[in-house]
């Protein structure tokens, strides 16, 4: 176990928002400048959960669906990341069972997207678009929670990828698309230089708050990057298939 105060702290205490408040005791000196972390972090989640909603709602009104569907394909989606995280971690219970406001924050931002798009249009790249600020949300607060409570480089930059891209895989699973992860198109590439960043930027001893933005922002600024200048991976190809182009 490292011997920073950080993780010290987290190890007699499993439960993130504690882990928080003292950190920022330590780091973030909040009496000196009005700076509330725990505040900060979990207006940043809230932002998340409410952009992931709207991702998910663009997405099931291009199918067609109901309120219902949209409803249920804003909730998934946003809150499909950090359950996944949660049960893996066995942080104790899943954020939105111990916050309410989370699911709160899903089904309003659900049922917002689906009434302002009857008023409003809303081209393809509004949904990629929304999608890259929740997936750079998520992935920062996701690789922060697992290196949290594990102490482990590694599982918190898996972590952290999955809570950014799981729930835009079962938004799209259950919209008939293929996932935008298993495309082409630079998602997963993008929370995974992310994370790294996080956890590079926090081993050399940055305070959290900054580490988290800026990790966000370097998630953000790929994955926009992307979508502007439709940048991509290569692609699998065989032999054969490179000979059936010519």
């Amino acid at each position: 176990m490292a011997s920073s105060p950080y993780f010290v702290i987290v190890a007699d205490n499993r439960n993130f928002q504690y882990t928080v408040k003292k950190y920022s005791k330590l780091r973030f000196q909040r009496g000196q400048n009005g700076v509330n972390p725990e505040q900060i972090i979990y207006g940043l989640d809230l932002f998340g959960v409410a952009v992931f909603a709207v991702s998910g709602s663009l997405a099931a009104g291009r199918k067609r669906m109901d309120v219902f569907g949209v409803i249920v394909l804003g909730m998934v989606t946003a809150l499909g990341g950090g359950t996944l995280r949660d049960t893996l971690l066995d942080s104790g219970p899943v954020f939105w069972i111990e916050d309410h406001v989370y699911l709160l924050v899903a089904v309003a931002f659900s049922l917002l997207t689906f009434i302002s798009v009857r008023v409003i249009s809303v081209p393809w790249r509004g949904l990629l678009i929304s999608d890259a600020f929740g997936l750079a949300v998520f992935m920062a607060i996701g690789t922060a929670k697992a290196l949290a409570i594990t102490n482990s480089a590694s599982v918190a930059i898996v972590m952290g990828v999955m809570t950014g891209v799981a729930g835009g895989m079962i938004r799209d699973v259950l919209s008939a698309e293929v996932p935008l992860v298993l495309r082409k198109e630079i998602y997963a590439t993008a929370a995974l230089c992310g994370s790294l960043a996080y956890v590079v930027l926090l081993r050399l001893g940055m305070p959290g708050i900054p580490c988290l933005v800026l990790s966000a922002i370097t998630t953000l600024a790929i994955r926009l990057a992307a979508i502007h200048w439709r940048f991509s991976l290569p692609v699998f190809e065989s032999k054969d298939d490179l000979d059936a182009t010519e």
